[in-house]
């Protein structure tokens, strides 16, 4: 039976049968990486929460694409060492007493998770740094190549499923305060593994989500003033 399915729907493998892959530069030197389309459409389904006192990653890149100015109280960039000329928080999210307790009304951390050993500390930091009612808007990646940069300097650790992120954060934040998003299909994951670009593929396959291939993971979580 195994012979019959093998023969009735051979895989055309053009120039995929290979043990390197098209590219190793996650799309960036082809064109729009696939994860970069699927963490933008999280983020703009939630601009409603960008609002208060916002805070980023490294640079402010996304909330200057999509907060509204008029609601944006202060915009914060945290970065873990001080070589950064944006960064208004120096701290570490592994490490509470680096970080200001109860200040963010919006935590945008993208693609970060995965590079933090200790996740399970990273959570209470975020928690830590949220004021009562913030918002973190959290993506992570699932199914993707190692990143060789990251790995060599501080290291890669994790990937995720949506249970897993769940899980993560329901540990911290409790039940009911997390809601999860996954984008993805086993023709993106794919393309993502070989280094293509979104440009490559249709807004129909990259708008296809399929549970089973997830690429990016995508959370809103909210701090509840009644779990500490």
């Amino acid at each position: 039976m195994r012979y019959i399915r093998r023969n009735l729907n051979k895989p055309d493998w053009h120039n995929l049968r290979t043990l390197q892959p098209i590219s190793r530069e996650f799309g960036f030197d082809r064109g729009t990486p696939i994860d970069r389309v699927y963490i933008e459409n999280f983020l703009s389904k939630h601009t409603s929460d960008m609002r208060g006192v916002l805070c980023e990653i490294a640079d402010s890149s996304y909330i200057e694409k999509f907060a509204d100015k008029r609601v944006v109280e202060s915009i914060e960039v945290l970065h873990y060492t001080d070589d950064n000329s944006s960064a208004t928080i120096i701290g570490d999210l592994t490490a509470m007493d680096t970080l200001p307790k109860d200040k963010v009304n919006c935590f945008i951390l993208t693609q970060t998770l995965n590079f933090i050993e200790d996740i399970h500390q990273a959570v209470a930091g975020i928690h830590h740094i949220l004021a009562p009612k913030g918002v973190a808007l959290i993506t992570v990646a699932g199914l993707c190549q190692i990143s060789r940069y990251d790995m060599d300097r501080w290291g890669d650790y994790w990937r995720f499923t949506d249970l897993s992120l769940r899980s993560t954060l329901e540990k911290v934040f409790g039940k009911g305060s997390v809601s999860i998003e996954t984008y993805g299909n086993v023709l993106t994951a794919t393309a993502l593994l070989q280094g293509l670009a979104s440009e490559e593929l249709t807004k129909e396959e990259l708008d296809y989500q399929d549970k089973d291939y997830q690429i990016v993971i995508a959370a809103r979580v909210v701090k509840n003033e009644t779990f500490t």
